[in-house]
């Protein structure tokens, strides 16, 4: 709790995340019958939506100058990270399109965070590309959470699992599954850790969430 503030679920709070969708899902189901007998919304130019679509083609079409935030190749714009990763960074829309500029260096601490995610993420591509277990399970391995609280004998297991429960949407995987599915037979189950997290505040009722 010495590192973690719950001001904010996105400051470390353990599965936040999560509780955050299933308060939204509870709450739409809950509600969703109630706005749908109420009268439908009125778009118009006084009530915009914060959404950047409607400001983007505004920029474009009229010259007036947009800043917003945006998720692109980075090329350079962010000078320590590689050129290929794909960033969020500050850009302006006119009519000559969107425009990034140069952010330059991230600190160091930031730049190593982000790099760390970037490797994953070029591990995870690489194996979901080739069918590849040995890099699945190098990304599983190199994520900086699972690879603090899962030993490699619980990573190679956890891989299994996930290959055999999601076999319908991992085709290039098919050889492997059959391979995974045996070893989670024939190998004693690694258990599931039970833990509450360091952080975790309970998922809001309905009650608490209109009050």
């Amino acid at each position: 709790m010495d590192w973690i503030s719950l001001n904010s679920w996105i400051d470390g709070e353990t599965g936040g995340y999560l509780r955050i969708c299933t308060e939204h899902r509870n709450w739409f189901e809950t509600d969703f019958p109630r706005w749908m007998q109420q009268q439908p919304s009125l778009f118009d130019a006084k009530h915009r939506s914060e959404e950047h679509g409607s400001w983007i083609i505004e920029a474009r079409e009229t010259g007036r100058i947009y800043r917003g935030h945006f998720n692109v190749v980075n090329n350079g714009c962010i000078t320590n990270l590689p050129a290929d990763a794909i960033v969020e960074v500050p850009g302006y829309v006119d009519r000559l399109g969107i425009n990034i500029p140069l952010v330059g260096d991230l600190p160091l601490g930031c730049a190593a965070v982000c790099n760390v995610s970037i490797q994953v993420q070029r591990l995870a591509v690489a194996a979901a590309v080739d069918g590849d277990l040995t890099l699945l399970r190098q990304a599983f391995m190199m994520d900086p959470l699972v690879g603090a609280v899962c030993n490699p004998a619980e990573i190679w297991q956890m891989a299994d699992e996930m290959l055999v429960a999601q076999a319908d949407w991992l085709p290039q995987y098919r050889d492997e599954v059959a391979a995974a599915e045996q070893r989670l037979t024939d190998e004693p189950h690694l258990g599931n850790r039970q833990t509450e997290g360091a952080a975790r505040q309970k998922i809001k009722s309905i009650e608490e969430l209109r009050s």
